[in-house]
């Protein structure tokens, strides 16, 4: 399955300002895209491209005043398979997890798992296996929040969105991760692109989705409380400990956001993009 993504963002900036994107690709994907345009920017600016410890893609733009337009498109090869699912998976003992997995087992600024960890252990603890207890997790959250742009909050915790029963696809994310470390299953956030493919189509403008992924026996595997069933075509653009670690956009001055286009679709024949 070939698929087509990128995006089409403009910002206004006040005066000169840094920015950082998070929206490439990620390097363990990076080997499936089979065409690709650069990045385009319509000012005459320094850009540096480099790669953090979890493999995440970064820019650095030093940006003038006035609008900044940034764009990228691309063609990636995918399985079209739905995401895997391996329900006999256990929890892993604390004691012999790999060392990399550690750090997702830590609260951090969106999933305070310690605040959780009560509601937690009494919700969740008497469920066996690894798998159906990270399932019944997000059973719960789907069932907990409503999905809501107009309520969008970008400080929203997850306790918070317990509490508040509201948010957008990272609460959703955050909520399930934060209750996941509290029983001792490390989880991560992810952020990337997941069009409607094989599923009935979205009404509202395609976004980018977060989900997350936990380790179980046999590694990490991906889960979604937000959809809350086995999603084709996504296509991992950044991970991290929560959406702290892997904002889309950091601007170190004032902007406002004056265009937001994102393109995930299928490509039902073998086109490549036009040259522009």
């Amino acid at each position: 399955m070939r698929i087509h993504y990128g995006f089409d963002i403009e910002l206004s900036l006040s005066q000169p300002t840094t920015v950082v994107t998070l929206m490439d690709v990620h390097s363990s994907r990076s080997g499936d895209v089979i065409q690709e345009r650069s990045l385009r920017v319509n000012q005459n600016i320094l850009t540096q491209k480099f790669q953090d410890p979890l493999g995440n893609t970064t820019r650095r733009l030093a940006a003038e005043a006035g609008l900044l337009s940034l764009r990228l498109d691309g063609v990636i090869l995918d399985t079209g398979l739905p995401d895997r699912v391996n329900a006999s998976a256990d929890s892993v003992p604390v004691a012999e997890l790999p060392a990399d997995a550690m750090p997702f087992l830590m609260p951090s600024r969106y999933c305070e798992s310690d605040l959780l960890s009560d509601f937690a252990w009494t919700t969740f603890g008497g469920i066996s296996g690894g798998w159906a207890k990270v399932q019944a997790i997000c059973d719960f959250v789907q069932d907990r929040l409503q999905f809501s742009y107009p309520n969008a909050r970008e400080t929203r915790t997850a306790a918070q969105a317990l509490e508040e029963r509201s948010g957008v696809c990272r609460d959703f994310a955050h909520l399930a991760i934060a209750l996941c470390r509290a029983v001792n299953i490390p989880a991560r956030f992810c952020n990337g692109y997941l069009g409607d493919i094989g599923v009935s189509a979205d009404p509202a403008p395609m976004d980018f989705n977060a989900w997350f992924e936990v380790f179980l026996e046999g590694g990490w595997y991906t889960f979604d409380a937000r959809h809350n069933e086995p999603r084709i075509g996504r296509i991992l653009i950044s991970r991290g400990r929560d959406a702290t670690d892997v904002a889309m956009i950091t601007s170190f001055g004032p902007h406002s956001l004056t265009r937001f286009v994102i393109i995930t679709e299928e490509m039902h024949d073998v086109a490549t993009l036009a040259a522009e």
